[in-house]
């Protein structure tokens, strides 16, 4: 077996590789980074990036909660995306839906939603559209896809299913500190 000859070009060529897979791995982790300066690890098949990091955004605002992670919004998000790549019906309506948020965030602060600083102000926003088939469309992918990731359960306060275990009656149905 013949080794190159000059060991300066296998250095070169280490080097050329090394930086090739980095770049590679930070697109794949960065891309809806661009728009909100957050990273995840999800990366958008059917929607722009853009689209992606708002919808995220657009998750926290319509159910807030401070002790959960934007990966957690990612991932709910990420199964409208599927649905996305599936239907282009559902793909244009994500992007259609958040090209009218983003141009009413636009006429009102002057920048994308995603960009506007101010949680009540985006909620606002998202109040002027919540009958419309997007706003509903994102709410209620939320509801399944935001609250039934199993580590986000005991955040809640939600032990899980209870049918295999003989029920609430008897494994404190009333154990309610957690509302407290």
């Amino acid at each position: 077996m013949t080794r190159s000859t000059s060991s300066a070009n296998d250095l070169s060529r280490r080097r050329f590789l090394k930086s090739a897979a980095s770049g590679i791995i930070a697109m794949t982790v960065m891309p809806s980074g661009l728009v909100t300066g957050r990273a995840f690890a999800q990366m958008p098949q059917a929607t722009e990036p853009e689209t992606f990091a708002s919808l995220v955004q657009m998750s926290r605002d319509c159910y807030p909660h401070d002790k959960i992670e934007d990966r957690f919004y990612a991932t709910a998000v990420q199964i409208l995306d599927e649905a996305a790549r599936a239907l282009p019906a559902e793909r244009d309506l994500l992007e259609s839906g958040m090209g009218s948020l983003n141009q009413a965030a636009a006429d009102r602060f002057g920048k994308p939603y995603a960009k506007v600083e101010s949680e009540a102000d985006r909620v606002e926003l998202l109040k002027a559209m919540e009958d419309t088939a997007f706003f509903q469309k994102v709410r209620g992918n939320l509801v399944v896809g935001l609250y039934n990731q199993k580590e986000l359960w005991p955040i809640f306060g939600y032990e899980g299913a209870s049918y295999d275990k003989g029920g609430y009656l008897e494994r404190g149905f009333d154990d309610i500190d957690w509302l407290a």
